[in-house]
């Protein structure tokens, strides 16, 4: 856990009071609350069935909830915060607890709100080329089903091949791989349904493929982490799918050309879909290698980096881009790569991408991944400057991730327990670093609960002051998923 963000460390001034396992009256009453809405099949009450709910896919732990609610429908979602504003409990919506930030995890226990159940596609418009879908769908889902209409959603986070929900997509404004080309979820979000703190539901956006009435309160709650409104309906843009698309693997002997080859290709004009870069320098890296090099089909040992690119259009322009990356990539030194037509040969090479969390995991006991980003022509300043900064606080580290928009997830692993203090120290001079650089703390996962300590080194307290009057407009007493975002108590660095 990160200095600053242990589960149940007080809460700011005016914070209301929360069922808490000291305080079984309060859970007691919450339970029997939410017991005249919802049956025993869809309100969890009992340790074992809550128990879960305590955590997301970050390393981030909660306080046991006092109850949690399986959404099937909106009115479930008024009652749920009804209730919440009644007794003054925090709620909590969660969706598929892929987050890696801990936006999910009740620090306060309360209402958890599970989005799962409410997951119906409403409508697929293929001559307007939108869909109204309910949060819990999930995105492989939804991506299925668009595309047996003939059409295409682009967001592509990486949790999709798990189990994300397009409400925490959402929530998170999640990116992924081709966001290089298509943007992030929020450019793909025409409207949604928002139900705010008491159970009140509004409509932010539109149907139309443009507009710009009022205030773009839809923007404002894409990416606000379930702490302005739980979300309801969701109105989402969809795109003619591409003609043709063509996967690239290439590697590279030192991880220096590789950042030198996403400069030329960007400057270039070349336009791939996705450019992202893998580190495969880790001591005991023979793991990487047996990831690799099947897919290469030679040996990767004195390789320190491999780009992955795609591109997507007409067959022409696969094929006129296809021989410009190489080009570009050769002219920084690469000489052995592997290029994939079909759709089967393209899986594998992204399975090396998709692979590598995972992979990482069983080189060390303990693995934290920060999602910094950074402009792009300081990439090589930063990976440099991590290298020496893990060399001087004795931590490992590896980096990859969306190379082609600044984006890169940085892993830091270790094995002894003991080590977590300098593994503290490196995350924050690798924050430090970052917006030294002009960077951003969060390219895609958010701020949740692990990063907010950390806002401040970002953002000035004015603007933090602004945000937090935004939130205390949508949600005056401060019941929508708490700690979130802000540094609790004060604004502050850690």
């Amino acid at each position: 856990m990160r200095a600053g963000s242990t589960p149940g460390a007080p809460a700011s001034a005016g914070a209301p009071r929360t069922p808490r396992p000291s305080d079984p009256a309060g859970a007691e009453r919450v339970q029997r609350a939410l017991a005249r809405h919802f049956g025993p099949s869809r309100l969890l009450v009992e340790e074992g069935d809550t128990f879960a709910y305590r955590r997301d896919a970050s390393e981030a732990v909660g306080e046991p909830p006092a109850a949690v609610v399986l959404a099937e429908s909106a009115r479930d979602i008024e009652l749920a915060l009804s209730v919440s504003a009644d007794l003054r409990v925090p709620l909590v919506p969660r969706g598929g607890g892929t987050g890696k930030t801990g936006g999910a995890v009740p620090v306060e226990g309360g209402i958890v709100l599970d989005l799962r159940g409410f997951a119906r596609i409403r409508e697929i418009d293929r001559r307007e080329h939108l869909a109204l879908a309910e949060p819990g769908v999930l995105l492989s889902d939804f991506r299925a089903a668009v595309a047996k209409e003939g059409l295409f959603y682009a967001p592509d986070p990486a949790s999709g091949r798990v189990a994300c929900t397009l409400g925490g997509n959402v929530a998170t404004n999640a990116g992924g791989p081709r966001a290089l080309k298509y943007g992030v979820t929020g450019r793909h979000v025409l409207g949604l349904e928002a139900f705010l703190s008491g159970g009140q539901r509004i409509f932010a956006g539109r149907r139309t493929a443009k507009g710009v009435t009022g205030y773009d309160v839809a923007s404002l709650l894409v990416g606000s982490e379930g702490t302005l409104a739980v979300f309801g309906e969701l109105t989402l843009r969809l795109l003619p799918p591409p003609e043709c698309v063509l996967t690239l693997l290439v590697p590279f002997e030192r991880m220096a050309h590789a950042a030198g080859a996403v400069m030329d290709i960007i400057e270039q004009g070349i336009g791939p879909s996705c450019l992202e870069l893998l580190d495969l320098r880790i001591s005991g890296g023979g793991i990487l290698a047996e990831l690799v090099e099947p897919q290469l089909g030679s040996a990767v040992s004195d390789r320190e980096a491999l780009l992955l690119i795609e591109v997507d259009g007409s067959e022409q322009e696969c094929e006129a881009r296809a021989g410009r990356l190489r080009a570009a990539c050769r002219a920084r030194g690469s000489f052995d790569d592997r290029v994939a037509w079909r759709a089967e040969e393209r899986e594998r090479l992204w399975d090396v991408r998709s692979n590598m969390s995972a992979t990482l995991r069983r080189t060390a006991r303990y693995k934290l991944s920060e999602d910094i980003a950074v402009p792009r022509r300081c990439l090589g300043e930063l990976l440099d400057q991590l290298a020496a900064l893990s060399e001087r606080r004795g931590v490992r580290s590896v980096a990859y991730g969306h190379a082609g928009d600044g984006n890169l997830h940085v892993n830091l692993l270790w094995d002894d327990p003991a080590e977590e203090a300098r593994v503290q120290g490196t995350i924050r001079e690798l924050f430090e670093l970052t917006v030294a650089l002009g960077g951003t703390l969060s390219g895609e996962h958010g701020v949740g609960v692990l990063k907010a300590p950390y806002l401040p080194l970002e953002q000035s307290p004015e603007l933090i002051a602004l945000q937090r009057g935004l939130k205390q407009s949508f949600d005056p007493e401060g019941l929508l998923n708490p700690g979130k975002i802000f540094p609790r108590g004060s604004s502050a660095a850690p």
